[in-house]
């Protein structure tokens, strides 16, 4: 069930039996998910969009768990078994949770009592690796330094989860460190994990760094997933991997109990095959968390049940603007473009083409600096705070680590961004408030703001990114066009939808505003969703 990459020590000896490769016990779990998968296939096949078993939706699901004798346990099984017959070939998942059937019976017998927690009771969800949870798993962020970082409570987010009955299958692949060791770096790779491959060819990029969480969804190894960004780091894997993907407001989700890159943009973000499905995960995940108190105070104004913003007819009377400066980077994205924007205006759209951003491209270094500054401080508390097994207490430590296992953690490229954030000051410095400051006021106030007061928009557009490229092991990413920034530095909500495809990969619309703005936003994407149906599942050889 795990990757070969998974080396942590295991919690219990009870864990131990489960992670072993004795053939007689991979016989015996490959027997006992069969027995319990016997009933859900047929009715699964009947409810799913398409002939295969695998595509059924969040609400097919739930239906099939309502009215037939299907329960979690069986969902979680025929999850467990795909995961189990297909991950080795994409490494999205690093390893799956041996208590995700336990957990899926009691949420049974709860059912059976009819005590249902919400309209996800039951259904299983993927956690990236940087999110914490009680579960017999480590929390590794990727890194074989985190090997022994076993979580004594949930993060805020994931506590959510399980209070609204959701079965926590495993956790997902990633960029390792969240893409935040080398700007030579290579989404998708970790030293846990190893290269996770893109969904729709595996030649190709997942985009990073929620990796493996974009690419479990659309390969169906489990309905929900969770990933987190800093900078495109939902939206661009979701967009690469043909999903819906939504980054939230900032601290409309708990940020505690996260590994962290930077405490000004970090955030959990929902994925999932449809916006529906999104959506119901993101009220699942949203609330306010003592232990993040940005939560507090931006969940007292923040909608509670985003349910009555799935409208069909959301497009209609919605005026929205087109950012060409983030969507001219290929002809062929921006050709599906144009098309996006034909089925908007047919839907009751009124479309500004262009609205210009007068703060493009000046800010960039300003963020960079303050990633760098609270990385070093954010890190370094973290790391103070987890188990006593875990060896490397500061950043570092954890350079001096890499250094010594040089061969497995930086066979393909190095921790450069490590040593630069390492030589920061601390978030008292001059260098990093100023930057902090022009980075928010540029991609907010000046940037996003200015851009929906100057055209009266309730949203903006443009293309996700570019279709996935080649992955390139020596000489890594090949990145020619993102819409992340804007939002991800000014905390502002950002949704990517399936736009259409480019020679079979999938490339997808970009939706974002301003503070809380995601009613709105949900509006236009499940509308253009519902208008266009773009998603479509990948061949699996």
């Amino acid at each position: 069930m795990s990757s070969s990459g998974y080396t942590a020590k295991k919690r219990t000896t009870e864990t131990d039996m489960y992670y072993s490769e004795r053939p007689a016990r991979h016989l015996i779990a490959h027997l006992l998910l069969l027995a319990a998968l016997l009933p859900v296939f047929p009715l699964l096949a009947e409810r799913g969009p398409g002939t295969a078993p695998e595509y059924a939706t969040i609400e097919n699901l739930s239906a099939i768990q309502r009215d037939e004798p299907i329960g979690a346990v069986q969902l979680t099984a025929h999850y467990l078994a795909r995961i189990d017959r297909l991950n080795s070939q994409y490494n999205a998942v690093i390893a799956t949770n041996p208590d995700a059937v336990k957990q899926a019976r009691l949420l049974d017998e709860e059912r059976r009592r009819g005590q249902l927690r919400g309209p996800l009771h039951g259904i299983p969800v993927l956690l990236k690796d940087n999110i914490e949870s009680v579960d017999p798993l480590p929390t590794t962020a990727g890194s074989l330094a985190l090997n022994a970082n076993f979580a004594a409570q949930d993060a805020g987010l994931v506590k959510r989860l399980r209070d609204a009955g959701l079965v926590i299958l495993g956790k997902a692949n990633l960029s390792e460190w969240a893409n935040f060791r080398s700007g030579h770096s290579v989404s998708g790779w970790s030293a846990v994990g190893g290269q996770t491959h893109n969904a729709y060819d595996r030649r190709r990029n997942p985009c990073g760094s929620s990796s493996g969480s974009a690419v479990s969804v659309a390969l169906d190894f489990a309905p929900l997933a969770v990933g987190t960004e800093t900078d495109g780091s939902v939206v661009c894997p979701s967009s690469a991997n043909g999903v819906v993907g939504i980054k939230p407001t900032l601290g409309l989700v708990s940020r505690s109990g996260i590994v962290p890159i930077a405490h000004s943009q970090d955030t959990a973000g929902p994925m999932a095959k449809t916006v529906s499905g999104a959506v119901a995960l993101l009220q699942a995940m949203q609330g306010a968390d003592r232990r993040d108190p940005l939560s507090v105070g931006v969940n007292r104004n923040a909608v509670t049940d985003y349910r009555p913003h799935l409208k069909t007819d959301g497009l209609n009377g919605k005026r929205i603007g087109v950012a060409r400066q983030m969507t001219g980077f290929h002809p062929a994205v921006e050709a599906l473009i144009n098309d996006a924007i034909e089925v908007m205006r047919a839907h009751g759209a009124e479309i500004v083409d262009p609205v210009h951003f007068e703060t493009y491209g000046e800010f960039g270094g300003a963020e960079y600096q303050v990633l760098l500054h609270e990385f070093k401080a954010d890190l370094n508390a973290y790391l103070a705070s987890t188990p006593k097994a875990v060896e490397t207490r500061t950043l570092e430590q954890l350079i001096a680590f890499n250094d010594r296992h040089a061969d497995r953690e930086m066979p393909w490229f190095g921790q450069d961004i490590f040593h630069e954030a390492q030589s920061k000051g601390d978030l008292q410095s001059k260098e990093y408030r100023a930057a902090l400051k022009t980075s928010k006021r540029l991609a907010g106030k000046k940037g996003i703001d200015a851009v929906l007061r100057a055209h009266r928009l309730d949203a903006i557009i443009s293309a996700t990114g570019s279709a996935a490229w080649v992955t390139d092991m020596i000489n890594g990413d090949h990145f020619i066009g993102s819409s992340s920034r804007f939002p991800a530095v000014a905390g502002y909500p950002h949704i990517t939808v399936p736009m259409g495809f480019i020679h079979g990969l999938p490339v997808g619309l970009s939706i974002y505003g301003g503070h809380l703005s995601e009613p709105v936003l949900i509006e236009v994407a499940y509308g253009f969703e519902q208008a266009t149906g773009h998603w479509r599942p990948p061949e699996i050889p």
